[in-house]
């Protein structure tokens, strides 16, 4: 079932996004050489301790995992994309780092994911984030009152096969608001003009996410964490959005104030 957002939550859902894009800011600069995955997850937790937020994955059991998620942030490295379990492994330069959140502050959530290179980068990372990046650029442009879903997800995979990389569609976007996870499912790949009539007070996190070689992907024996299927490194970017009359509005915008 969809529940359109009033203005007043949209606004509320802003304040939690606003919270994510500082504490991924926090958490990116803390990246680096020599840094424990262990040392970032508790970051996160003192950060939405002090905020008075909930962490949405805390307890998450979906229907694959092993078990409830006992953390608050996903730490995916190299060839892992999504769901990465944090563990003790200490970053080592030219590691690639996914870190995907999502929260909830007085009922509301929202949900972001940047990837990041430690240390020096190597050229094909660099082009790998940027595909990631401009995809969701390129959604939340499409994402205009009166347009389709299939407009986004087509904007979404255009971007992501002109960079010369392919799709999964297993896992992508999703609807968000009171829970972490509503409807409707956002494909990083379709065909404009078809799906679901995008209205004002519809609110999406939208998440392209690939590999540089493939479009398989591979679950870790603890269940969770996802990695591409050949072993190649992988990016992930993800931004809360509202549907509006106008332009869309970025909820987890980096550098709100």
């Amino acid at each position: 079932m969809l529940e359109l957002k009033t203005p007043r939550e949209i606004a509320a859902m802003g304040v939690t996004g606003a919270f994510i894009s500082g504490l991924l800011d926090n958490l990116t600069q803390r990246a680096q050489p020599g840094v424990n995955l262990l040392d970032l997850e508790q970051r996160a937790r003192e950060l939405i301790k002090e905020r008075g937020a909930e962490s949405c994955y805390w307890d998450y059991a979906p229907s694959f995992g092993r078990g409830p998620f006992r953390n608050v942030i996903c730490l995916s490295v190299n060839d892992a994309v999504l769901h990465g379990l944090p563990h003790d492994y200490v970053l080592r330069d030219g590691d690639l780092l996914s870190l995907d959140i999502a929260v909830s502050i007085d009922g509301w959530v929202a949900d972001s994911a940047r990837s990041v290179i430690v240390g020096v980068a190597r050229d094909e990372d660099k082009h790998l984030i940027e595909a990631t990046e401009r995809a969701l650029e390129a959604g939340i442009a499409a994402a205009l009152g009166g347009n389709r879903l299939g407009d986004i997800s087509a904007a979404i995979g255009a971007v992501v096969t002109g960079y010369g990389y392919s799709v999964n569609t297993e896992f992508g976007g999703h609807g968000l608001g009171r829970t972490m996870h509503e409807d409707p499912h956002v494909s990083n790949i379709g065909r404009a003009g078809r799906g679901l009539k995008l209205k004002p007070g519809l609110t999406l996190a939208l998440e392209p996410w690939i590999a540089r070689t493939t479009d398989k992907i591979i679950f870790d024996p603890d269940g969770w964490t996802l990695r591409s299927a050949d072993g190649s490194r992988t990016a992930h970017s993800e931004h809360t959005i509202a549907i509006t009359d106008g332009e869309p509005l970025v909820l987890t915008a980096r550098n709100q104030t």
